[in-house]
């Protein structure tokens, strides 16, 4: 394979939080990058976090990422040749008004839409890493599933018209997997030139790239560990896993360089639960002990478990502690004069 020096990786979504510590590790390790975001306005503050990198990152306006043939100018004219695409971008909605319109559709066109754009103007492109979820494996109807352990051999069960008619978040699950499928569907039928490999976190957590610049809009996971704080009670689970950002980076780039493993989903995450969230924060961030709940310390819910050994294996990546996660998480509050 050529150095990542002679190589671009091309990845969607670029202004979110999971994109930028994509971004972040590959500009280190040589690559070039090219981020698409769906107006130029979006490009400013990624420009002011990776300023430093130069000419090594640039960026494509794609408006509509369900629309296939608004790809065509990321995949034009690059410094280096096109070789991985990183497929980030993704809807993340869970007040919607027609789950189908709102909701289904969009989750599955766009990740069809990327397929169809490597496959029209990709021509160098070698394999794509497609960002899912943990959701895509979930079983939401069966609850806490005490005993059970989730591994890339599950599959939530939902059906397209289930979904049509479910709950925001139940939907929206159901809206990852159904895209996911839709995605080794497509795969299967049309026997691409690329390879593809899918990545499936669940809650990602962590510091953000440049400190935290808006409170008033954090993105749904940080925005979930900053209600925590004056809270009296821990908050009910809700999803029983997590991955720190900067791991998840790892496994996306790892997923991208790793030889012979098309075709392959990875569950990339560990246990999560809130009552480990503040234990943690009251241990490791003494400024905030005080706006913590304090719940029963040290009991772990009774709850599924997440293998997440096979990223670990196969990808050579290591997780971060939830402790460790949560502290740097927290202390960019702190430094962000917000708690």
């Amino acid at each position: 394979m050529a150095s990542p020096s002679e190589q671009t990786i091309l990845v969607t979504g670029a202004n979110s939080y999971v994109a930028s510590h994509i971004i972040k590790l590959a500009l280190d390790k040589g690559y070039y990058v090219r981020g698409t975001v769906r107006s130029e306005r979006s490009t400013a503050g990624v420009r002011e976090k990776f300023a430093s990198y130069g000419d090594k990152l640039e960026f494509a306006i794609v408006p509509d990422i369900t629309k296939p043939e608004l790809f065509e100018a990321a995949f034009a004219n690059s410094t280096k040749p096109i070789t991985g695409v990183m497929n980030v971008a993704s809807p993340f909605v869970m007040d919607v008004e027609d789950n189908k319109r709102d909701l289904l559709d969009p989750a599955i066109g766009g990740a069809i839409a990327v397929l169809e754009a490597i496959k029209s103007y990709g021509t160098n492109v070698r394999r794509l890493v497609n960002t899912s979820s943990f959701a895509c494996m979930l079983d939401i109807n069966a609850g806490a599933r005490p005993g059970y352990t989730y591994t890339e051999a599950d599959w939530n069960p939902m059906s397209y018209e289930e979904a049509s008619t479910a709950p925001g978040p139940v939907a929206y699950c159901a809206s990852k997997a159904l895209a996911e499928k839709a995605i080794w569907d497509w795969v299967a039928k049309e026997k691409p030139s690329f390879e593809v490999v899918v990545m499936n976190p669940p809650w990602v957590f962590g510091p953000h790239i440049g400190g935290i610049k808006d409170m008033a809009h954090l993105n749904e996971s940080t925005h979930a560990l900053y209600s925590v704080m004056g809270k009296t009670e821990i908050p009910p689970l809700d999803f029983g896993g997590f991955v720190d950002a900067r791991t998840l980076a790892e496994a996306h780039v790892a997923a991208f360089e790793k030889e012979g493993i098309d075709g392959e989903r990875f569950l990339v995450g560990q246990h999560f639960d809130y009552q480990s969230v503040v234990d943690a924060v009251r241990a490791e961030v003494p400024e905030l002990k005080d706006k913590m709940p304090v719940g029963t310390p040290g009991k772990i819910p009774d709850v599924y478990s997440l293998d997440g050994s096979k990223a670990e294996r196969v990808l050579g990546i290591k997780y971060i502690s939830l402790a460790q996660s949560m502290k740097d998480s927290y202390l960019q509050f702190v430094e962000a004069g917000s708690a």
